[in-house]
């Protein structure tokens, strides 16, 4: 509310007229500051603890100026301006200008956090000139969502080139990311110096960032000294250093204030007036009503005239609420579903009269008001039903019980069922000795491509990223993965309140004849006999240890043992990941 803002989009100057000539030394400014810390900043940009005017300029500082640029990412920020095109131009790069700069990918992100310089989203691009190389370093791989050498865009001519990118409608738009590399395994063909303009709607061209506030590259550069003390008394270079120092974490807690966080959140306005309408006809309105729950389900009702966000809260708070009828049954009841396979109702997103009944309605009670009792501690919950004699059952089959209740929905055993398909995957990945434990970060692709409507290819070898765990693996609407889909697995389109389990051949051809499957019977076979060496023998002892936690029978080393010495154990590895003692719980 303070502050002055310019009439033109990313540019603009003040002046400022002095009483009289005068020596300076410094100019502080800033987007936003904070009163907190102006006082004492201050006091030390003055060097107030006790060092006179003469000596504080014998103090070199260095202004502050952001990062060099870097082979593997780069971004710039500015305040939010209306863009319809953008432009990055590259002025020199480094080695002399010798080679032709590159970008592996440009991205482009609007006040909302989305990237839309991308093909997929509208995003049309050109160029100055790009190499005619087939399938390498093409325009078209400037936006097309993929990082690395093989994806990126390499101009014509040697030291520099310019691209740009047309949106389909004006956007606002607060940062560019770019790269020569982003996999981090090319730092040539960088550009050291460029200029990034904007073009709104009205075809008006304006620079919003360029690297004049970059420090200079240097290949394994070292930081620069902030300040010296060449010329100062033992004492006052030390009241220089703790002052300097005082200078620092005081920026830093500026920097901290002034950080702007980004959240979706909407925009509350007063509600309208709501009314029945007859037949549904909106322009028969009939009497008004109230902010209220069903009366079936309680009897929470509010003013008319309860601001929104009041509404919203007290809507919360009722869900949340022990006195709630359904909000704890329901979460119990997916948590069981979680452990048994099915819940104790088996609709466990309908529990209404299009739903089931529950199998055992007082247990559910109990287990919720235990639930609500508890202080909704959902690990107590789990610690619960894990330690019951229920859980613990086997699943030994008896012949009279299951005459009368054949899917064991009264729970008389453990109910078997199959892992989901991407258990089954991380399991053969764990087996094998090839399962990749990173956390985090962009996940890994399933598909040639992440955008487009048809046309993706399955991939079908795995190295890298793509072993980790499949949480991590990157979705695409109605395309289900090519060997675990078949399990049942849902596409990304569609909502599961539970998994079905079906039988079809398919999945016994995918599971046994896939690439993927082949791969880690492979890489099981190999660690098996790196662990067991050259006895097969031993190899069927560690590979049934292994894959099912248990020892082999003296009927299956029997079987076992001549296939192996003619085959290798790869293809007994292979039939144990087929096998149902694999595949199904418990």
């Amino acid at each position: 509310s303070r502050s002055w803002i310019s009439n033109q989009p990313g540019q603009g100057w003040v002046l400022f007229e002095l009483p009289e000539k005068m020596r300076i030394n410094r100019i502080v400014w800033g987007r936003d500051r904070t009163e907190k810390y102006q006082d004492r900043l201050a006091t030390a940009y003055t060097l107030e603890a006790g060092l006179t005017p003469e000596t504080m300029s014998t103090l070199t500082f260095v202004p502050p100026l952001r990062p060099s640029v870097q082979p593997d990412e780069n971004t710039d920020r500015f305040a939010p301006v209306k863009a319809r095109q953008i432009r990055f131009t590259i002025l020199s790069t480094m080695a002399n200008n010798r080679r032709e700069p590159c970008i592996d990918e440009l991205e482009v992100f609007n006040t909302a956090g989305n990237n839309i310089a991308l093909a997929s989203a509208g995003a049309v691009s050109q160029a100055s000139g790009s190499m005619t190389e087939a399938n390498r370093h093409e325009l078209r791989f400037l936006n097309d969502g993929n990082y690395g050498n093989s994806r990126s865009w390499m101009s014509h001519e040697k030291g520099k080139g310019w691209v740009i990118l047309a949106f389909p409608q004006e956007q606002s738009i607060d940062r560019v990311v770019w790269g020569r590399d982003r996999q981090g395994k090319f730092k040539d063909r960088l550009a050291i110096e460029y200029r990034i303009d904007v073009c709104d709607a009205s075809g008006t061209w304006s620079t919003v960032a360029d690297s004049g506030d970059r420090k200079t590259f240097v290949e394994n550069e070292t930081p620069p000294v902030g300040f010296t003390t060449a010329g100062l008394s033992p004492e006052d270079a030390q009241k220089a250093k703790t002052l300097i120092e005082e200078k620092k974490q005081l920026q830093k807690k500026l920097s901290a204030q002034s950080k702007e966080l980004l959240v979706f959140a909407g925009k509350f306005r007063k509600p309208d007036e709501i009314h029945l309408l007859r037949r549904g006809d909106p322009e028969q309105p009939q009497e008004s009503v109230v902010p209220a729950v069903l009366p079936v389900l309680g009897s929470k009702q509010l003013a008319a005239n309860t601001p929104e966000q009041e509404r919203r809260k007290a809507l919360a708070e009722w869900i949340a609420s022990a006195d709630h009828p359904l909000t704890a049954r329901v979460m119990v009841n997916r948590i069981w579903q979680g452990h048994f396979g099915a819940g104790l109702v088996q609709t466990a997103n309908d529990f209404g009269h299009n739903g089931t009944r529950p199998t055992h309605p007082e247990l559910l009670d109990w287990l919720a008001g235990d639930f609500l009792r508890s202080g909704w501690s959902v690990k107590a919950l789990h610690r619960r039903i894990v330690l019951s004699a229920t859980y613990r059952q086997s699943s030994r089959f008896e012949t009279i019980a299951a005459e009368k209740d054949a899917t064991s929905r009264l729970l008389w055993r453990f109910p078997p069922r199959r892992l989901e398909g991407e258990a089954i995957r991380d399991g053969m990945l764990a087996v094998s000795g090839r399962l990749n434990l990173k956390m985090y970060g962009r996940g890994y692709n399933l598909f040639d491509k992440r955008g487009g409507l048809s046309g993706f290819k399955p991939i079908e070898s795995f190295q890298g990223d793509g072993l980790r765990r499949m949480i991590y693996a990157h979705k695409v609407r109605r395309e289900r993965d090519a060997v675990f889909g078949s399990f049942d697995c849902p596409d990304a389109g569609q909502s599961a309140a539970r998994r079905r389990e079906s039988t079809t051949p398919i999945q016994a051809l995918s599971l046994f004849n896939s690439r993927f499957t082949l791969d880690e019977s492979e890489a099981f076979a190999n660690r098996v006999k790196q662990d067991a060496g050259e006895d097969p023998a031993k190899q069927i002892h560690l590979a049934y240890q292994l894959a099912l936690n248990r020892e082999p029978s003296a009927e299956e080393i029997q079987e076992a043992e001549p296939l192996v010495k003619t085959h290798g154990p790869a293809i007994l590895c292979r039939a144990l990941f087929n096998s149902n003692e694999f595949l199904f719980l418990p």
